[in-house]
Parts: C-alpha cells; structure tokens; sequence
C-alpha cells in the first residue's frame, strides 16, 4: 500500500431497519488504506447502500474511488461529463418537468453482466425535494409465501433496454429529456436473468425483477407477465422494504444494484439538479 494511502477513523452507522448504512470519518478525496477500504466495502454488501456526505470531489477523484472497487461501465445513453465519459451526468434543469429515474429499478439489468453498483454524487440540489428511495430486494424475497418462492425459482426474465432508451421508447416519448438521454440506436440490448438471483458475493437471495427494464418472463408473453410482474412491484415496494434519503451538495450514495431498488422522486419543479453518476461493472449472475 502506497504511504500516501490514509487511514481514518471509519463508522458505519445504520441509516435504517431496512436498507442503507451512513458511512462517516471518511475524505474520498485522498487515496484509502486497505484497512478502511474493506470496512466501507462491508458496510456496501451488509447494507445494500451506502451513504456519504461532505465530499468535494473533483471529476479525477470520484473516478479514482470507483475504480477502486472494478472497471467502470460507461452508461451508453446519459449524457456524459464534458471530458470524462466515465461520468453521466443525471440532470434536470428548472424548465423541465421529467427527471430520469422516477421510477422504482436497477441499473443497467439489461446487461449480460449486471452492474455490481452505481456511484451518485451530488453537484446542485434544489432546498428542498430531489430525495432517493432504495429498497433491499433481499428483504422483500425473504418476505414472500413459500409458495410465491417456489413458483419464481424456477423463472427467468427478459430485461430490455429499447422500450425505454430506443427510438420509440419511453424517454423518446417526452419532450424535455432530448438534451439529457440519447444513443437511441444503442438501445437493442436484452438479457435473460433468473428471477431470484444470489449474491455473487454475500450469497443471499435476491429478488431481480423490476419495473423499468424487466419486460416478461422467459417464456412467457408480455400478457401473460403483467399480472405476476404487477404482484411482485407491488410487494416489493412496500415501505418497510425501504429508506429515503435527502441529498445535500457534496453527498454520495453508492449502491449495490444486484441487491437494491432505487426511486429517484421528481418533486422539485423549477429547481435544478445536477448529479454525477459512475456505474461499476459486475459479473454475470446466477440462480
């Protein structure tokens, strides 16, 4: 380890019951010891979330800490950073009435290799709304009938990307959002993932559907898929699966996507944000 590596005082805090741990004592601005690294990498993969605050990182910095964990996955359909395509910029501006991500999902489900996490820091916030909702997937598989259990086990479903990002898909379908999300002609990705996953590295089991990107289930019609899809969104949405989380300039989140929803809210008109997002790739995953 380099000597210019720093090791600090780290806590971790829990945020709440469900999902989401606080991390403190911690300036991502400077290279991290191994010792502190594999506290806060932990505290990642008990907590599904993790939150930072107070952190003025240049675009270098936040690159450097998300390539501490793995290879970045460059988003193909976010606007980028000027100058640095590792980052997407995830903005609305006080005239537009859409954000990106109102909508409970994982990013980047419709990978071949899921996303392991996504990496959002705080630019701009409007004084008040913009809040995040995580939800722990794990929780709400765990809290599901037997029977229910048995029945998704055996399923797989098909995650897309074009009914959202392609040319006819739901981003396309909305005025405000041309500057913001583009490369519609990249967006012909599907994937088959099973529908209860384990955690490639804390083994749980996980539920992996959601609403933005799973289409139906292998083998099945979109039809056919609505009525179960619809009983699974709805449960697994249920406040006592969740955590809210109040932005702040300088604040980072950074959460497992192979373990957690998120719900950006849009509650916020004429008041601009501005958040910086890196996506870290994962691995393929399995039942």
């Amino acid at each position: 380890m380099s000597q210019a590596a720093v090791s600090s005082p780290v806590r971790v805090r829990p945020f709440s019951a469900a999902v989401g741990a606080t991390i403190e004592g911690v300036d991502l601005s400077r290279p991290l010891s191994d010792e502190t690294f594999g506290v806060i990498r932990q505290a990642f993969l008990d907590h599904g979330v993790i939150f930072f605050r107070d952190q003025q990182l240049t675009p270098e910095q936040h690159i450097a800490f998300a390539k501490r964990w793995a290879p970045i996955d460059i988003n193909r359909f976010f606007k980028p950073v000027p100058g640095h395509p590792e980052i997407a910029e995830v903005r609305k501006e006080p005239g537009q009435t859409s954000n990106i991500g109102g909508s409970w999902h994982t990013d980047h489900s419709y990978d071949a290799s899921p996303a392991m996490g996504s990496m959002l820091l705080a630019r701009e916030v409007p004084p008040q709304g913009g809040d995040t909702l995580f939800a722990n997937m794990s929780l709400a598989y765990e809290a599901l009938s037997d029977g229910m259990k048995r029945t998704l086990e055996s399923l797989k479903a098909v995650h897309s990307t074009g009914h959202i990002f392609g040319a006819g898909g739901g981003y396309a379908r909305i005025p405000d959002t041309g500057d913001r999300i583009g490369n519609t002609q990249a967006a012909v990705q599907e994937s088959v993932h099973p529908v209860v996953i384990r955690h490639p590295d804390t083994g749980r089991k996980t539920l992996y559907v959601n609403s933005a990107f799973t289409v139906r289930f292998d083998g099945w019609t979109a039809a056919e898929s609505e009525g179960l899809l619809k009983t699974l969104y709805q449960h697994a949405g249920r406040p006592e699966f969740s955590c809210r989380f109040s932005w702040q300039e300088g604040s980072m989140a950074f959460w497992d996507n192979r373990a957690t929803w998120h719900f950006a809210l849009n509650d916020y008109h004429g008041q601009r944000r501005l958040m910086h997002r890196i996506t870290i790739q994962g691995v393929p995953i399995g039942a």
